[in-house]
């Protein structure tokens, strides 16, 4: 097994034992804690004398990231700039400013930029509230409102451009080596980083790629910069940069990658390959590898690697990098930094329901990461050259002190770090290299950079922050991280005291369900290996279509299961459940092999299923617990009133085949958990999935006769089961028509009444506005359209986009949708996999032909040809109205309807009067516009700058309204009672003696 594997192995360690292998390389700090205090002091005490106002430093101590005003500015530099049309820049000013009271932070910086802003501010706040406004507020409000919205508008811009100016060093690298040859006469080196978060499609990776060669060339030119370098972000100039497309990044990133690096290597301009997400390390260490056994750059000694000290996986990355490093005659430039994406690596990892974090979860576990790489990078001068990234005086101080060589540098972020850095510039006997990351690139491409670095060094807890805070005592500002990580060993309940596991984050109700993180090459490979030697022979075959005579014999049995079923303590059907659900994890790669084959589910979708019916099985266990607990109702003395529940008595389940393992089960463990016995009939399409995963209800103690199933087609044995007067409830998900023909049925048979629980399809649209980011829009547009190949009740099927932006929004869907593959969803590389037969490319195919006659064809995804199956491929038309469409088009096809920033009250209106009220996705930047959309909009579910399917079960309980459906939702709290009869029995206690404790004085 070779290093990389080994370093995919450590991405979920226990943080305990990493941090505590970790302290051991830290000896040495721990012996030089006195020195290292002593030097941090005098930096401190000095940067407290003469505290810096200006740029991002100034911004953060006049405002924060805890404080509305600041959130309001950050809220503006992250839009404002972007949005073509004055209508919603008016809107989303009047948005921000009218909560913040800029009159409390006049006069109070040192900053004149700073002051003009909050001057400017406050007087826009006064245009846009103009009757709350007496005194200094409203007299500028007053006089301003003479001149108009366009002059605020204008104001407003050009102070977001100013506030842009503060934290990128350039508009251009022409602007930002100008910059450089200023602040150059101070020592300092830079490192240029060319704005861009991640191209979506390969026009936006081809104008990276040309900035990026543009900027080698440029500072290559220029004599007075040579040392200077550039940071190279590998998802900006490949759309696809992931570890499931590891073959295009291999043949087509990576020589492209390499046209670069022969430019920089012959102008001797060093490049870093800037770190990303933890998904993303395995992919990056394959193309850093590939890079540095190219012959023709293995001289190359300006190739350099960025590493994150908050992964636990950094010490052996390191101790990788080493290795290689000694294989080439030069030494390894490393940056390393302590990350910059914590908070999204928190959260990705506890919806992925990974096993544990990638990243230390306390400040002090990455600072002792830190100071061990460090000491690593220190240890070894002839293959590395360290580039240590800080803002902190105790981690300078703590590197200085164990220094014994002169040949590595530092590094700060522009804008930050000014006073601090200046002190080490001007101490001679030092003779420290300082080096600026700079940020090059237009203003309105700055949020996703701005955000990051701010989370990263301007949170309140920060040192950057703390720093200047004369309230905060030296002493613990500058307490080691050693120190706190020994004090925090000391504790025996250390895991109680930590942030708990993705697994754990429902806490005792239920665990997390389990997931894999598909960029981990070792945990991919295993999954992948275990899917692939399934044993085909042990899985159910297609099972024969049952007789009518067949189907009722199920359901006499069903009704004579049920009066025993019922009985049965809920705490042990709920334990009968969670074995299920224990057993499915065992058998997941099973799972997964019959998804793929009969559902045509691709890798992500089959594990995304998988996790969903566990969850299915361990809520539904909770939540009957609770249910089934006897409730004391409130009454007269004398008087005992007791709300208890049962089962209906028999559920027919109808599943569909767009979720044949989730849906089928979540349908099966609600009834089931709540006594009643089952007769679960799923699509026609996957009777496989369906039988063997009624085999694995059985295994865990259902009796075969309390879950039964019944094989057929809906139009034959449906009859038979709706008709039957000894079924009490139909759960049903499907088609909209199928369920109003089951409510006739029910309602024209004889009988006790019985219950429905439909879920249905939806004619879901999406509202996009011209405050949105682009390429988060994108990204969502395209999960919530083509996922799944479009297949989901959930999927956008309308995405009603501003005219403003529409042009460039669809130019970005049409490059996103270019680089999807269709194909075989046994491939793990395939995006997209066929629909579900026959029958449903027909249809879909008709579409696209009616589409392309009355409609505008605007990108059509490109498949493979020679591939057979039901493959269609997904298409992007613009049509005139939402009234083109009859009825729900179910597959991978998105309809965009263009619209007037001022007639909102237009399209929510058009959507309301479909009737469907399923998903509703929308993107916007306003809060009080994402307030009104929540309020008017007729869905179940409503998705706010995100993708519009994936709902998670207890989290986002799933159904619909109006012609999507009758509720209750889908794993969500009040799905249960569907499944339930109540029953009170009262008990006249007075009748066998009285109330004992009444007479007795009890009470």
């Amino acid at each position: 097994m070779d290093k990389k594997t080994t370093i995919s192995e450590q991405q979920f360690l226990n943080e305990k034992e990493s941090v505590t292998a970790l302290l051991q390389r830290c000896d040495v700090f721990q012996a030089r804690s006195a020195e290292i205090f002593d030097r941090a002091e005098q930096y401190v005490e000095k940067i407290r004398r003469t505290p810096s106002d200006s740029g991002v430093e100034g911004f953060m101590r006049q405002y924060g990231l805890s404080k509305k005003e600041g959130i309001a500015v950050l809220c503006m530099a992250e839009a404002l700039l972007r949005i073509p049309d004055a209508e919603t820049a008016d809107a989303l000013i009047e948005d921000k400013l009218q909560a913040a009271e800029w009159k409390d932070y006049f006069g109070k910086s040192k900053s004149l930029f700073i002051n003009a802003s909050t001057y400017g501010l406050a007087l826009g706040t006064s245009i846009t509230n103009l009757d709350k406004g007496e005194g200094f507020s409203g007299i500028l409000g007053k006089m301003v409102n003479r001149l108009g919205e366009p002059v605020l508008r204008a104001a407003m811009r050009t102070a977001m451009q100013m506030l842009g100016g503060q934290f990128v060093m350039g508009r251009s690298i022409q602007e930002a080596l100008k910059k450089a040859r200023q602040l150059g006469k101070k020592g300092y080196v830079f490192s240029y980083d060319m704005l861009g978060e991640g191209a979506r499609t390969m026009a936006q990776a081809e104008g990276f790629y040309d900035a990026y060669l543009q900027a080698i060339t440029t500072i290559g030119d220029d004599e007075s910069r040579m040392e200077d370098g550039i940071s190279i972000k590998l998802s900006a100039i490949f759309p696809r940069y992931e570890l499931l497309k590891k073959e295009r990044v291999m043949n087509e990133l990576v020589p492209k990658l390499k046209e670069l690096l022969l430019v920089a290597k012959q102008r001797k301009v060093a490049v870093s390959l800037d770190a990303e997400e933890a998904e993303r390390l395995d992919i990056q260490l394959m193309v850093f590898e590939a890079l540095l056994n190219d012959q023709d750059l293995r001289d190359y000694a300006g190739l350099g690697f960025v590493l994150q000290a908050y992964q636990k996986r950094a010490i052996y990355v390191l101790e990788w990098l080493l290795e290689q490093s000694q294989k080439r005659p030069c030494k390894m430039p490393v940056r390393l930094v302590k990350g910059a994406y914590w908070d999204s690596e928190i959260k990705v990892a506890q919806e992925k329901g990974l096993e544990n974090y990638p990243v230390f979860t306390r400040k002090s576990h990455t600072d002792v990461s830190y100071l061990a790489c460090a000491r690593m990078l220190l240890e070894n001068p002839d293959a590395f050259y360290p580039q240590f990234a800080t803002h902190n005086a105790l981690t300078v101080a703590s590197i200085l002190e164990i220094a014994d060589h002169a040949d590595f540098e530092f590094q700060r972020l522009f804008g930050m770090g000014e006073g601090f850095y200046e002190q080490l510039l001007e101490d001679q006997s030092l003779s420290k290299r300082v080096r600026i990351y700079a940020p090059v690139g237009s203003y309105d491409a700055l949020l996703p950079y701005l955000i990051r670095r701010l989370l990263e060094n301007g949170a309140n807890s920060s040192f950057v922050n703390l720093v200047v805070d004369e309230n905060e005592p030296i002493a613990v500002l500058l307490k080691s991280p050693l120190e706190k990580v020994y004090e925090h060993l000391a504790f025996a309940d250390w895991d109680a005291r930590d942030m708990v596991l993705p697994v754990e984050i429902y806490g005792d109700e239920r665990p997390n369900s389990y997931g894999v993180d598909v960029g981990n090459s070792f945990d991919l490979g295993k999954l992948l290996l275990q899917r692939d030697a399934v044993n085909v022979l042990r899985l159910p075959n297609m099972r024969e279509a049952m007789s009518a005579e067949q189907v009722t014999r199920t359901v006499n049995i069903a009704g004579d299961a049920f009066k025993r079923w019922n009985h049965i303590d809920v705490n042990m059907r709920a334990a009968m459940l969670e074995r299920a659900a224990d057993l499915l994890i065992e058998r997941r790669s099973e799972a997964m092999w019959l998804l793929a084959d009969e559902a045509g589910k691709t890798l992500e979708d089959a594990i995304a299923e998988v996790r969903e019916a566990e969850d299915f099985l361990r809520y539904y266990a909770a939540q009957a617990r609770a249910l089934f607990e006897p409730a004391l109702m409130p009454g007269p003395t004398g008087e005992e009133n007791v709300l208890t529940h049962e089962g209906r008595g028999v559920v027919v389940c109808i599943s569909p085949w767009n979720f044949p393992l989730a849906i089928f089960i979540g349908q099966v463990a609600a009834a089931l958990v709540a006594g009643n016995a089952v007769l679960a009939k799923p699509a026609e399409q996957t009777p496989r999935i369906a039988c063997w995963m009624a085999a694995i209800m059985h295994e865990a103690g259902v009796p075969e006769e309390v879950l039964q199933l019944v094989i057929g087609r809906g139009r034959d044995v449906g009859p038979v089961l709706t008709g039957s007067p000894l079924v009490n409830a139909v759960a049903f998900t499907g088609s909209t028509e199928t369920a109003q023909n089951i409510a006739k049925s029910l309602a024209q048979r004889e009988g006790a009444l019985a219950r429905l629980i439909a879920e249905t399809g939806g004619q879901n649209c999406m509202v996009v506005d011209s405050t949105a980011l682009l390429e988060q829009a994108t990204d969502d547009i395209i999960h919530s359209a083509f996922g799944s190949a479009g297949q989901r009740c959930s999927a956008l099927r309308v995405c009603y986009v501003q005219e403003d932006i529409a042009d460039e929004l669809i130019r970005m869907l049409k490059g996103a949708m270019a680089e999807l593959k269709v194909g075989d969803p046994h491939d793990a590389a395939t995006d997209v996999g066929p629909v579900i037969d026959a029958n449903a490319k027909e249809i879909l195919e008709a579409h696209i032909a009616k589409m392309k006659k009355q409609a505008l064809l605007c990108a059509e995804t490109p498949i493979i040809k020679g591939l057979e199956g039901h493959y269609v491929a997904p298409h992007l038309f613009e049509i005139k109205a939402i009234s083109m469409l009859e009825r729900e088009v179910f597959g991978p096809i998105l309809h965009v309807i263009r619209y007037r920033a001022g007639a909102v009250e237009d399209v929510v209106r058009e959507i309301n009067q479909t009737g469907y009220g399923l998903t509703f996705g929308l993107h916007t930047r306003i809060e009080e516009r994402i307030h009104w959309f929540a309020r008017h909009v007729r869905a179940g579910n409503i998705y706010i700058n995100r993708s519009m399917t994936g709902a998670v079960v207890g989290t986002q309980p799933f159904g619909g309204m109006g012609l999507s459906g009758t509720g209750p939702k889908a794993g969500g709290p009040h799905y249960l009672q569907a499944f339930v009869t109540e029953k009170t029995i009262t008990n006249n206690l007075t009748a066998i003696g009285g109330n004992v404790q009444l007479l007795s004085g009890g009470a």
